[in-house]
């Protein structure tokens, strides 16, 4: 189901305007800058409703403002109304357009073809046209143009599906949400759990405490920021994973411009060697990567199938379903590893997790980049349920 919010609008409404500058801002700071191209076309923010949270439908107060020059030399070379005349023919080819875009493009033939079903569409005699000459210091002329729209939204439903919605969520770390930072530096000092299991993560060491940014993320919404040498978050509690069977997921993006072994999640429950541990990330090879070892040694690892995902926005997600290891990035086909020996039943419970970092022979594995949300389950989830938890964060944060 598209949703169409604001953003996608002005978006779409700016991309179509090819005549001159465009902007999205009050029609009161016109002419404040004097480098404009004309035509001009400004949207001024609308307001809108729901008449029916449940259908799916969102009203806009649409009101758009073209201008085009008529100082004197204009008005010796041509009348006034044919100047309106001309800026109107743009605006309605504008919103032609517009509407085009959202029906799915031109229908060579209604009776064969199958068009993409409308998401936008005017509300019927809600059109209207004013003009106004001499508008602003530099003799403008204008057209108002405002109209309802009605947009396909979200649709609200007792039925949507958040992580903490399905059983056995043990931690759900959001950027947008319970973080605790310093201002200005914008330092974090933790990052408190929304799944009520208490499951915070902290860092005391200023030095080591990775950035928070409440602007700049996917759908430029909030982000940790981590720089891959120094900075990490550990759990005030040990791992809450107290059985074979998990499930894990994050958004992230790594900044790395050179190949590394970089960790969103890090679990070893001790120093020595043969120690239960878990790691979940990105691959030297630029592929997200998830590896765990048992209590007695034995361990199962599983790469997604795409390669060098560079520094783009991402959703991972790793499960353990018994002795099966899972892979997804994004919606792409999961990847599977069979490990017939592997067994974890007394859980990763014995040590803390870090967010951001995993010791690994004496050396760090850290994350270098931008983490938006982690989400952790003790069970392995059901395909329904994940489909559910990466439709949520693909809602969210806009990915793919």
């Amino acid at each position: 189901m598209a949703i169409t919010r604001l953003t996608d609008f002005v978006t779409v409404a700016t991309n179509k305007w090819t005549y001159g500058d465009s902007a999205f801002k009050y029609e009161g700071e016109v002419n404040q800058d004097h480098d404009t191209i004309y035509p001009l076309m400004i949207m001024t923010p609308p307001t809108s409703r729901m008449p029916d949270i449940y259908e799916g439908w969102e009203h806009y107060n649409v009101e758009m403002e073209f201008y085009n020059t008529y100082q004197t030399a204009t008005q010796n070379a041509v009348t006034l109304q044919q100047r309106w005349d001309n800026l109107q023919d743009l605006a309605l080819e504008w919103l032609d357009n517009v509407l085009i875009e959202y029906s799915g493009g031109v229908i060579p033939n209604v009776s064969t073809s199958s068009p993409t079903p409308t998401q936008v569409y005017i509300d019927k005699e809600s059109l209207r046209i004013d003009r106004v000459k001499n508008s602003k210091n530099d003799k403008l002329c204008r057209i108002t143009m405002s109209f309802d729209m009605r947009m396909f939204t979200r649709c609200f439903t007792p039925k949507s599906v958040y992580p903490d919605t399905i059983s056995d969520l043990v931690v759900w770390l959001s950027a947008d949400s319970n973080v605790t930072f310093n201002i200005p530096t914008k330092k974090s000092s933790a990052w408190g759990d929304k799944s009520g299991q208490s499951n915070n993560v902290a860092q005391s060491t200023v030095a080591n405490q990775p950035l928070r940014y409440g602007y700049d993320g996917a759908s430029d919404k909030s982000k940790i920021s981590f720089n891959g040498t120094t900075d990490y978050l550990v759990s005030d509690n040990n791992c809450p994973l107290t059985g074979n069977d998990l499930t894990i997921f994050y958004v992230g993006k790594s900044s790395a411009t050179t190949a590394s072994s970089q960790r969103v999640i890090g679990y070893r429950d001790s120093s020595g060697g043969g120690s239960d541990r878990l790691n979940f990330g990105m691959q030297s090879s630029g592929r997200v990567w998830f590896k765990a070892i048992d209590d007695t040694g034995n361990s199962g690892q599983v790469l997604s199938g795409i390669f060098d995902l560079g520094t783009e926005w991402h959703i991972g997600r790793a499960s353990i379903n018994n002795t099966d290891f899972h892979l997804q990035y994004n919606n792409s086909t999961e990847v599977t590893t069979s490990v017939p020996l592997y067994s974890n039943n007394d859980g990763f419970n014995l040590a803390p997790f870090r967010v951001g970092f995993i010791e690994s022979g004496g050396v760090g594995d850290y994350w270098n980049g931008d983490i938006q949300e982690v989400i952790i389950y003790n069970k392995a989830l059901s395909n329904d349920e994940i489909s559910q938890v990466r439709d949520y964060l693909n809602n969210k944060y806009k990915i793919y």
